[in-house]
Formats: structure tokens, sequence, C-alpha cells
């Protein structure tokens, strides 16, 4: 081969294997491989407690298709988050496998720990769920997803724990898109005063000395690239909310 045209051949290959890799490192829809299992002493919904502190919400959310994670977990950063997860034993995995919502944090073989009843999706017919099942571990690939709920607004639920008017607890629900909530703000609109909340742990925003009057919330969506945006609920909390309490924000957020 002559000198030229193997120096052309050499250089066209590098330059295909830098945008491979290149693309490689920049996909945000790429499938990442790991592992699950399941929560071995649960019915088949998710379960009422957990580290992102939805309580029974969480075991229904997303009807029962949920799951703890490990390192998604994010220090209570990935609750509410969205992924496919889909098994790759050709025997009896389906091509679709299963959309959960992270509920939970746990460590396990792999990535995730989901609930039975999603660990089961994964297969293709109901007896290759149960052959799943019976495995226990499964290799799976996972990405996230936008998360969907239509017809539903971003609801803030009071924790019971909350204490008018000295302190102040709540969760997010019904979070749409693929954008984390990574900071929230209480403000006072008549006197335009506004206070950052702290993430006491999970999903659950807290504060000491909250302040009075009816309340607007601001939440902060970000994603991996950096990209951010205040978001305002449309309705207010009431002067006089109480613990336990739900309340439509008005607005649902639909960023991907």
């Amino acid at each position: 081969m002559a000198p030229s045209l193997q120096l052309i051949l050499i250089l066209t290959l590098s330059s295909h294997l830098m945008v491979y890799e290149g693309n490689a490192a920049t996909c945000s829809n790429c499938f990442l491989h790991s592992q699950a299992v399941y929560y071995p002493n649960s019915d088949q919904h998710g379960t009422a407690t957990g580290a992102c502190g939805f309580g029974k919400f969480g075991a229904k959310i997303n009807n029962g298709y949920v799951s703890a994670a490990s390192s998604l977990f994010r220090g209570g950063i990935g609750c509410g988050a969205c992924y496919q997860v889909r098994c790759t034993n050709g025997n009896y995995c389906s091509d679709k496998g299963v959309n959960v919502v992270i509920t939970d944090q746990g460590s396990g073989p792999g990535e995730f720990i989901l609930s039975r009843k999603a660990f089961g999706r994964m297969g293709e017919t109901g007896h290759d769920a149960k052959a799943l099942l019976a495995l226990g571990v499964v290799d799976i690939e996972y990405k996230r997803i936008p998360c969907s709920y239509p017809n539903k607004n971003i609801i803030v639920k009071i924790d019971e724990h909350s204490d008018y008017p000295y302190y102040l607890a709540f969760m997010l629900w019904n979070q749409q898109g693929m954008k984390d909530i990574t900071a929230v703000q209480l403000c006072e609109p008549k006197r335009f005063v506004c206070k950052l909340l702290s993430r006491s742990y999970g999903a659950v925003w807290a504060t000491t000395s909250p302040p009075t009057g009816a309340l607007a919330i601001r939440m902060l969506l970000s994603d991996d690239s950096g990209d951010e945006k205040w978001v305002a609920a449309a309705n207010n909390l009431p002067k006089h909310w109480k613990a336990g309490g739900t309340y439509d924000t008005g607005v649902q957020v639909n960023d991907q």
C-alpha cells in the first residue's frame, strides 16, 4: 500500500473513532448497564416508608412501578426521577421493560431495587415474570426518561410532623419532565421576602420559623447540562396551612 494512501486511511479511521467517542461521552439517551433485584418482603407495590419521605404516596405512585436506587438516589435529588429499566436475558425479557419512579434508597448487587410488580413487568409474559422473580438478580440496562402525570399539577404535601406556625416541612408530588428540583424558596408575597429552604432528607424540604401569611413556592429546576430555571407556583399555600394537608400548586413542569 502506498504510504500516502495508508496515511489517509489512518487519519480517516482516527476521525471516525473520535466522533464515536465524542458521541458516546455526550449521549444523554444511551442505556447504561447494571443489575437489578426486588424487595423480597414487600407486596406487589412499593413500600409506604422510604428515604424519599413520600410515605403511602411512594407505594402507589406510577401504579406501584417504583424502585429504590443506589447512586442514582444522589442524596435525595434523585427522588421522583423516572427511568426505563429492561433486563437483558433474551429468554424472558421484553424490549420495553418497565418505567419506574425512584422513591427510596437502597444498595444491592446493582443500581435498582424494584418493587415486585416492576421486576415482573420486565418479563415478556406472566410465565416469564415468574421466572425472573425466581432468578432474583438480573442484568439490566437503563436510561432516564421524562416523568409524565397527565392532567396532574405538582402537589405540595405538608409533612405530618409540621407544627404551625413554628416548623414547616413538605414534599412535592407529580414532578414532570427530566429536570431535578435542586432548591426551593418560600416567599411572602405581600412583603416580597423569600427564604431558601434546606433539604431535610430525601424529597422533604423544611424550615423553622417559616414566613407568615399566604406563602408562594418557587422551585429551581436543574439538569446535568447546567441549565437552571426558577418556576413559581400559581397557587399560594394558605396562611393557616395544616400538617398533613395537600395543596395544588396549579402548575405543571414538562421540561425535558
